[in-house]
């Protein structure tokens, strides 16, 4: 029996072990802490806007260079002020137009020969273009033609149409390929 006293005296303390390892094991683990929240930092300030970028300015349309008359007295290709005032501005549209060459008719009203107006017609277109030459222009740009009394303005036989039939009519014409490459 002596083995059964063993026995019972040992239960006790079997039981108290066991007792002691259960509530050992019934405490909940530790939950670990939370972590942290981030604190939100603020959003870095935008970078500083840009200018906007201008397109590149568009180059100015070219001058215009309009067709002019001038006019002459009777029986004369001297320039008067009027057409030396017109000639001078027609140089600054020409000259600001390298891409164009220009084109002097020399005109005569009904009076005289064909031969003379012809000639005189000449003489007056040759002094329109020296006169533009001095301003600048340079002659190779510059054609000259006679039209003697061939094509009047003004169809009347009276001072008022012969004052319009005397003139130097000044125009651009546009260059060919080989003129632009000189």
């Amino acid at each position: 029996m002596r083995s059964l006293s063993e026995a019972s005296r040992s239960i006790p303390v079997v039981a108290v072990a066991a007792a002691l390892a259960a509530c050992s094991h019934s405490q909940p683990a530790p939950t670990p802490a939370p972590e942290p929240t981030p604190v939100a930092q603020p959003a870095p300030p935008p970078p500083p806007a840009s200018p906007p970028v201008a397109p590149a300015p568009s180059p100015p349309p070219p001058v215009q260079v309009a067709a002019i008359s001038i006019y002459f007295t009777f029986n004369s290709a001297d320039l008067g002020e009027e057409a030396k005032t017109s000639l001078t501005a027609f140089s600054g549209a020409a000259q600001s137009r390298p891409d164009l060459d220009f084109r002097i008719e020399g005109n005569c009203d009904e009076r005289g020969t064909t031969e003379y107006n012809l000639a005189l017609g000449q003489r007056r277109a040759d002094a329109a273009k020296d006169y533009l030459v001095r301003l600048g222009v340079p002659a190779s740009r510059i054609a000259t033609v006679s039209n003697g009394k061939e094509k009047p303005r003004a169809l009347g036989h009276d001072s008022q149409s012969w004052r319009e039939n005397r003139r130097g009519d000044l125009m651009p014409v546009a260059q060919t390929a080989a003129q632009a490459s000189r």
